[in-house]
């Protein structure tokens, strides 16, 4: 059996920008590959340096270069954690980008799009044939370096730096997210090149769009996805309790002083709790990192629908 070859629009797709996915797909395969080579030298670093019997915490004279170089490993490690983040977090406003201009964008301004859709193509299926190219690409992509962010995270070496569950860039490789992002970013290059026709424009507006949702999602929408937990205690030195929300003081009745607010009142609380406050914290522990992500996927995947949902329509209208 002949393996399975590409036909059709879906052919001419993928020969039209080529050049594009290839480069994209370099990317991401030079960036997995400088994780795996910054996770082995991180993993040998710990076990060359457990067997030195130099320590951390107390160094001395004879240890300073080998601690230094120890935690120089360490530090490159996190600092691939957090650029592997990155790559992540701008992937949907590139995808989005990419499809908003040459993919569509190009073709409705420089009028293209009509010799397509005088061979049998109906316009549905042309703009369904161009979504499909970058939505396989981002789905496997995206779902490969996070699986590759996952391993290299929890199964590297415990070292000195971590990235946080909760940070912004961190949080964005631990589940599915970049997966759901990057098609909301694929599905509003597609309204945005609809209804702007013109690549450059069509490119920035897209941009912008997909930036300011996951800003709006991340700053607004993320604490508050899932019920957070409230801890009280005598004295501000309290556990590590994950992300926190909010801090202050809780007077007796019932009201709260941000430590903001209350270190800012003459006679404040913060510093001498009165009869029956406490210190207050509010957080989401690490047992709610999948709640809040799960959340998060569905309600971006919920948007993703309803842009391409428009898409579709003044893609109709249009061309009715």
């Amino acid at each position: 059996m002949s393996a399975p070859t590409l036909r059709g629009p879906v052919w001419v797709a993928v020969h039209q920008h080529r050049r594009v996915l290839w480069a994209g797909s370099a990317l991401l395969v030079l960036t997995a590959l400088i994780l795996l080579y910054q996770r082995y030298s991180a993993t040998s670093s710990v076990s060359d340096f457990a067997g030195t019997g130099c320590s951390v915490a107390a160094p001395t004279a004879n240890c300073d270069s080998t601690v230094r170089g120890f935690l120089d490993a360490q530090y490159a490690f996190h600092q691939w954690l957090s650029n592997t983040g990155v790559v992540l977090f701008a992937l949907p406003g590139v995808v989005g980008a990419f499809v908003a201009g040459p993919l569509i964008g190009r073709e409705l301004e420089s009028g293209t799009y009509k010799l397509a859709w005088t061979q049998s193509v109906s316009p549905a299926r042309w703009l369904m044939t161009k979504l499909a190219v970058p939505v396989v690409w981002t789905v496997v992509g995206a779902a490969a370096l996070v699986i590759l962010y996952r391993w290299s995270r929890f199964q590297g070496p415990e070292g000195v730096y971590t990235v946080e569950w909760y940070d912004r860039l961190g949080f964005a490789g631990i589940g599915p997210l970049p997966v759901a992002y990057g098609l909301l970013g694929i599905a509003l290059g597609a309204l945005a090149g609809l209804l702007v026709r013109r690549t450059l424009l069509a490119m920035s507006v897209t941009v912008l769009a997909v930036g300011g949702a996951m800003l709006a999602m991340i700053t607004w929408v993320r604490p508050y996805l899932w019920p957070a937990e409230t801890v009280t205690a005598g004295s501000w030195h309290l556990p590590d309790l994950g992300w926190t929300l909010r801090h202050g003081v809780l007077l007796a009745s019932g009201e709260r002083l941000d430590r903001v607010d209350c270190v800012d009142r003459t006679a404040s609380p913060c510093e001498k709790l009165p009869e029956g406050a406490a210190y207050f914290v509010d957080h989401h522990p690490a047992s709610h990192l999948w709640p809040l992500q799960f959340m998060e996927t569905g309600i971006v995947l919920v948007l993703a629908a309803a842009v391409v949902f428009a898409a579709f329509r003044v893609l109709r209208r249009s061309h009715a």
